[in-house]
């Protein structure tokens, strides 16, 4: 029987928040209560790096440290509609990092773009405001462990948008629009990646050199990307959360979902083009069940394997932003086909 914990709607509150709690001590995965990866789903053999569940490595200190070789970061406003509400001209912003050493000006310069996406009540530019996280990408770029890459911090919301629950979540399932209409055109029409041009076509072309991840109700966000966008990418980091194409909180319908996914998977040739999902939550995350129950359906389908879908967990890992730091730090060193040594 499925292991799924349907929280009481009383939690509610506690549900998205971008917290930003203290470290939690690492305890060991033997210690743990009973939701442990081994809990929900089987390790298939298989040729990817990962085993298909387990548990997320601290970040080491060194890494947490400014780097010699920082990466810079700037915002920018970019125009956009009201998908959301009545489809009025509105302005949004996004911060952009760029790696140490990047030149605007050399044109065969080509670098990979990572798109984040925040929680309730966030903002753009909150991945590079957590203490440390900026240095975590400096270093893992710095040292290998991922290759030179665009970091964009973007939101779901715009100056006149309701940021109550409801306007939130009424944000993030129109925010596909602003993505590929406006976002993405923006980020990539003006720094160099791999799109050799901002038209559609040209924006599908390099679908392997872009990933999308968001903790939350970006992770809501993150999966209806993949609903919406696997033409324009290739990599998902869903951290603490599930995918709400059909119901929502307190109504995740994880079965009608993965079906959903499972056809989009089949309809878009993904199999043969690519794709790779790491999910991620913490074993004490106040609204872990949906992410374990999420995990617990998609694993039950013998489409994805370990090359397709990962699913880990940070032992002791609160919803917070020390967690998605974590999560950060193993799971980018997986995409655009590099891989931290094992």
């Amino acid at each position: 029987m499925r292991k799924l914990v349907i929280l009481a709607m009383a939690s509610l509150l506690a549900l998205f928040i971008s917290g930003c709690g203290s470290p939690q001590s690492d305890r060991s995965p033997a210690s743990s209560s009973s939701d442990s990866p081994a809990s929900i789903g089987a390790q298939p053999s298989s040729a990817s790096t990962l085993p298909q569940t387990g548990w997320t490595e601290a970040v080491p200190a060194a890494y947490k440290q400014p780097s010699e070789r920082p990466g810079s970061v700037e915002r920018i406003d970019y125009d956009s509609l009201d998908y959301a509400g009545d489809g009025r001209a509105v302005t949004k912003a996004a911060y952009v990092y760029t790696p140490y050493g990047y030149d605007a000006g050399d044109e065969d310069a080509r670098y990979d773009v990572v798109y984040l996406m925040h929680g309730w009540g966030g903002r753009a530019g909150e991945y590079f405001d957590y203490p440390g996280t900026k240095n975590v990408f400096d270093n893992l770029i710095a040292n290998g462990d991922m290759p030179p890459a665009i970091i964009v911090s973007a939101t779901f919301y715009h100056d006149g948008s309701s940021t109550d629950f409801g306007g939130s979540v009424a944000e993030l399932h129109a925010f596909h629009q602003d993505f590929e209409n406006n976002l993405m055109p923006a980020v990539e029409g003006r720094y160099r990646t791999y799109a050799d041009g901002t038209t559609p076509e040209a924006l599908e072309a390099a679908r392997d050199h872009r990933a999308f991840g968001g903790f939350s109700l970006g992770s809501v966000t993150t999966w209806l990307e993949l609903c919406h966008d696997s033409k324009y990418i290739r990599y998902f980091l869903p951290m603490s959360g599930s995918c709400w194409y059909y119901g929502g909180y307190g109504d995740f319908q994880f079965g009608r979902n993965v079906d959903f996914i499972e056809r989009q998977v089949a309809d878009n040739g993904l199999n043969e083009r690519g794709y790779f999902i790491y999910h991620a939550v913490g074993t004490d995350d106040a609204v872990k069940s949906q992410s374990l129950g999420m995990a617990d359906e998609m694993m039950s389908r013998a489409a994805f394997t370990p090359d397709h879908y990962v699913f880990y967990q940070k032992d002791g890992g609160r919803h917070d932003l020390d967690a998605v730091q974590e999560y950060l730090y193993n799971a980018l060193p997986h995409f655009f086909g590099s891989s931290r040594a094992e």
